[in-house]
């Protein structure tokens, strides 16, 4: 019996392949536990015809994805905060701060978890903030701090 395995399956392989199996382990096994599907003609074309779609999805995604990155690498945001007396500001600019100025000035909104920076920024100046997009996108947002 010809079964196409819909997850992995420890003992005899991943995910997309077509596997023999004797009757009785595919039917009563396999089929029944959802980790596989009888292997007809129809069920292995709407499989390719999805991995298919999901090819085109994806490459869509980093599409948009490196169009949002050149847009994001020419972009400032500025961001006013209040100064104490020594010069410093009071406290740091937060990742939600960020991501909030960058969809009220130039209405793109992103996830304040997609900024990476490890340091916080504390003070007032220039600093290259690092966003990191997903598929392995990356780009910089140029942030201008600027005190009250």
């Amino acid at each position: 019996m010809k079964v196409l395995l819909i997850k992995d399956v420890k003992s005899l392989g991943s995910a997309g392949e077509v596997k023999e199996v004797k009757p009785g382990y595919g039917q009563n096994f396999l089929i029944k536990k959802g980790f596989a599907k009888p292997a007809t003609p129809e069920i292995i074309a709407e499989h390719e015809a999805e991995i298919k779609r999901k090819a085109e999805e994806e490459a869509a995604e980093i599409a948009r994805l490196k169009e949002l990155a050149e847009k994001l690498d020419k972009i400032e945001i500025i961001i006013t905060k209040k100064i104490g007396q020594n010069g410093h500001l009071f406290g740091a600019v937060t990742k939600e701060e960020i991501a909030q100025a960058l969809q009220e000035q130039h209405g793109i909104e992103i996830d304040k978890k997609h900024i990476t920076d490890k340091t916080a920024i504390k003070t007032v100046g220039e600093h290259d903030v690092d966003l990191k997009l997903g598929h392995g996108i990356h780009a910089k947002l140029h942030v201008d701090i600027q005190g009250e």
